[in-house]
């Protein structure tokens, strides 16, 4: 049998078909954050991060996996502490920038013309351009393997005004929030439904009776 035309043939089986791939990272989508972190003489850097996520709702914890060679690492590692950032669709060509140039040769801060802002906790500072600042001070460092995983506390978060309503409700779903799958970066886009929603009862409409 031509090799070529079995690939085309499970390749075109949309049923059943998989194709087994190595090990590895293909858990998709993923925030694309940009992590703000410094020392007290300073110091300060932006790091773009997709490896990262919610650990625990209370205490609230996060997590962050970083490469030891990155020049944030040693500012995370020896501060214990950082700022996750939410990144927008105005923001994307910064997320990408802060992503593959070193902190050791630019100054992200101003190529990518982002407003560094004192945060409330912690010593680094936070983007003034992102909707929403965490806080977080590191109480591990887990060295994994090619990256050491920072599992933080919250410690504060910080919420862009503009999107809160009157009654005080914050509505994240109109930042345009950035995500991140493959190697390609998305934009948030239609609502599918809320939370619940698949249990939800659907509202009854009642007849008028008749006369």
């Amino acid at each position: 049998m031509n090799p070529n035309q079995n690939k085309k043939t499970r390749s075109t089986n949309t049923d059943t078909a998989k194709i087994e791939f190595k090990p590895g990272n293909m858990l998709y989508p993923l925030p694309a954050v940009i992590v703000s972190c410094g020392d007290y003489n300073g110091n300060s850097n932006l790091l773009t991060i997709a490896w990262t996520g919610t650990v625990c709702t209370n205490p609230p914890m996060v997590y962050i996996s970083v490469r030891p060679e990155r020049y944030s690492y040693s500012l995370i590692h020896d501060s214990g502490e950082f700022v996750i950032n939410l990144t927008t669709e105005q923001m994307a060509h910064a997320t990408d920038y802060c992503g593959v140039r070193s902190g050791r040769d630019y100054n992200k801060w101003a190529d990518c013309g982002l407003t560094p802002i004192p945060a409330k906790t912690v010593a680094c500072p936070m983007i003034g351009e992102s909707p929403v600042n965490i806080e977080c001070k590191v109480t591990q460092i887990q060295e994994l393997g090619s990256h050491h995983m920072f599992l933080a506390e919250v410690t504060a978060v910080q919420v862009d005004a503009r999107y809160m309503d009157e009654k005080n409700t914050f509505h994240l779903e109109d930042a345009g929030l950035l995500a991140y799958s493959h190697g390609t970066y998305f934009h948030l886009g239609d609502t599918l439904g809320s939370f619940g929603y698949s249990i939800r009862r659907k509202p009854t409409h009642k007849h008028k009776k008749r006369q």
